[in-house]
């Protein structure tokens, strides 16, 4: 599956709010969002003095893209998952976030086992990670109730593995509808993700109405 591969931060200054793309540089004095507070390109500058409210089509452009960025999903993607949302019972912009929560790379990154989606995903793609005991390598494979997702015991004797037990309590602890073993590097899912569960500052709502034009 195709993916972004050009600076993360300059996805960050366009939306104009910290995203943390970038793990633990998102929370320390190099985040770009501190030091350059205004959006990427040559007129960045003149560009944030002249951000209104802007028009209901910009308001709902720019909360979709933010949440394609937030998970990392081109528009494709994004598309079949809001279908798929449309197809499920209950309010479409809880479903589509809810759907996107149980990909297997956002899974690895709220266990607290990556210091950010992407770098989830790059755990996911290497074959680190298994389900139901299963090597798995498709960051977008959607993980259901009681599935459970294991570090490969292959793995766990690297380095960076072996290091994570000692600095995995500063990283955001793992959300209600998931149940993790830091001994055996295993976590459950105990549930369905529910919109209470995501800690996100996202209006969901923009973004059904983006796609209801």
């Amino acid at each position: 599956m195709a993916r972004y591969t050009g600076p993360v931060c300059k996805l960050c200054r366009r939306e104009g709010e910290k995203l943390f793309l970038k793990g633990a540089r998102c929370l320390s004095e190099k985040c770009s969002v501190s030091r350059r507070a205004y959006p990427p390109g040559q007129h960045g500058k003149d560009a944030q003095f002249k951000r209104g409210r802007g028009s209901d089509y910009a308001l709902q452009l720019r909360e979709k893209q933010k949440a394609r960025r937030v998970y990392g999903v081109l528009e494709r993607q994004f598309r079949r998952y809001f279908r798929e949302a449309l197809r499920r019972p209950g309010l479409t912009g809880s479903n589509l976030l809810c759907l996107l929560e149980t990909r297997l790379d956002n899974v690895v990154y709220r266990l607290g086992w990556a210091d950010s989606r992407n770098h989830a995903r790059q755990l996911v793609q290497h074959g680190h990670i298994s389900v139901n005991g299963r090597r798995t390598n498709v960051p977008s494979y959607l993980v259901r109730p009681g599935d459970e997702i294991t570090v490969r015991e292959e793995s766990r004797s690297r380095k960076y593995f072996k290091e994570l037990r000692s600095y995995i309590d500063d990283r955001p602890p793992a959300p209600e509808w998931l149940s993790m073993d830091l001994g055996t590097m295993t976590g459950t899912i105990s549930r369905d993700p529910e919109r209470r569960d995501i800690d996100l500052p996202m209006n969901e709502q923009l973004i059904v109405e983006y796609y209801s034009r």
